[in-house]
């Protein structure tokens, strides 16, 4: 019986060895730019299991506390109004506190310490590298987008976050 233990312990070791090879192969990537043309950070994707998760190394953005999302397009012309609404596939309203909500592309406030530098991992479970209607490839591409002030979780349509300060497309 131990054996037996062993050697089921090793087929799903070896299984989910698989599983997160076949996950990490999908990556995308997102160079954020203010509206001046400069790099204020770069974005790693990576398919998960449990949706996307957004590797953030910002380099020089206003201290504080700004609102960060998926935008349904793949445009990035300053004011960032070219990017478009939320990435909302399900046709939900905005908000993670909203009881109707959450947008797909929603996702939680970043804080950007003095000196403008900040490494952070965000999950966008609502999203995929993959097809389907969830899929950030769709036609037209999809951004990301940080904005001036936080979000509130629940006005729509877009938290009253203020105007768009950074943006980046989502590229393979």
């Amino acid at each position: 019986m131990k054996h037996v233990t062993w050697l089921a312990a090793g087929i799903l070791t070896l299984a989910l060895m698989g599983a997160s090879t076949v996950w990490a192969a999908e990556t995308a990537h997102a160079d954020l730019k203010d509206a001046q043309g400069q790099s204020v950070g770069m974005a790693t994707l990576e398919q998960t299991p449990h949706g996307v998760l957004i590797h953030l190394d910002i380099t020089n953005l206003p201290p504080g506390t700004h609102a960060f999302h998926i935008h349904e397009a793949g445009k990035c012309e300053p004011p960032f109004k070219s990017a478009g609404g939320h990435f909302n596939p399900m046709g939900k309203q905005h908000g993670m506190m909203n009881p109707k909500g959450m947008h797909a592309g929603d996702a939680p406030n970043i804080t950007v310490p003095e000196g403008g530098k900040l490494k952070a991992d965000v999950l966008a479970a609502g999203v995929t590298l993959g097809k389907g209607k969830n899929s950030l490839f769709h036609e037209g591409g999809t951004s990301l987008v940080v904005h001036a002030a936080a979000d509130d979780y629940k006005s729509d349509p877009a938290g009253n976050a203020g105007d768009r300060i950074a943006c980046g497309v989502i590229m393979k």
